[in-house]
């Protein structure tokens, strides 16, 4: 990978994310737009692992290779702590290769996650209040989430067990195959999202997830 980073920023009062609009996954958030921009391309070694996993080339990544597309106004979701925001970007049409690489790294996401779980201890290191899921708890989050999302790509999916390790692969190979499938950029027939924004929203919160129990590891 070379050139620029096409992103997005969607902003409020209390938060920017920003966003690799061709990375799905690659979104950090700030209190600014320059907090979140210098995060995400403070983020780019960590994100490096996902795309080699997905098989992607992926070179070093210097903050001013990070250009703004699209500036958009962000939502009450963006201010509580979700990317929100379809741009422009996110509307072009998917063929063949597109969905699968959409997929390609969807799936690289939930094998992060699970490494990365595999590795941690159950018991993660607090917030600095106190607060904040132990692994368990988080991986079932996402899990649960997944299913939420799975009904704005048109799936209609019973939530899983987390601990049915089948079931969850089972409800992941069916994200990934509407994922995959060609699009017109719209939202995906039967759902809300299209394919290039549920893709980067899915993916972001696995690694998100992924992230924070990696971190919240290291001190335990």
């Amino acid at each position: 990978m070379t050139g620029r980073i096409a992103t997005g920023l969607e902003s409020t009062s209390k938060k920017t994310f920003a966003s690799a609009l061709d990375w799905p996954g690659w979104s950090r958030a700030g209190r600014d737009e320059a907090v979140a921009v210098a995060a995400l391309a403070a983020s780019a070694g960590r994100f490096a692992i996902v795309a080699r996993e997905a098989g992607l080339a992926f070179g070093p990544v210097a903050p001013r290779d990070i250009e703004i597309v699209e500036r958009i106004p962000g939502t009450p979701t963006t201010a509580f702590g979700a990317p929100d925001i379809v741009f422009a970007m996110d509307a072009r049409p998917t063929d063949a290769a597109d969905g699968e690489r959409l997929a390609t790294l969807v799936r690289a996401a939930w094998t992060i996650l699970d490494r990365v779980a595999a590795l941690a201890p159950a018991e993660l290191r607090k917030g600095p209040r106190g607060g904040g899921r132990n692994r368990d708890a988080i991986v079932s989050h996402v899990v649960a989430a997944e299913s939420a999302y799975a009904g704005r790509i048109s799936l209609r999916l019973q939530e899983p067990d987390p601990g049915d390790v089948g079931a969850v692969a089972a409800t992941r190979a069916a994200i990934a195959d509407v994922l995959a499938r060609p699009t017109d950029g719209g939202p995906i027939p039967g759902g809300r999202w299209p394919a290039r924004y549920a893709a980067r929203r899915i993916a972001w919160h696995v690694l998100d997830h992924a992230w924070e129990i990696e971190d919240r590891a290291e001190a335990v």
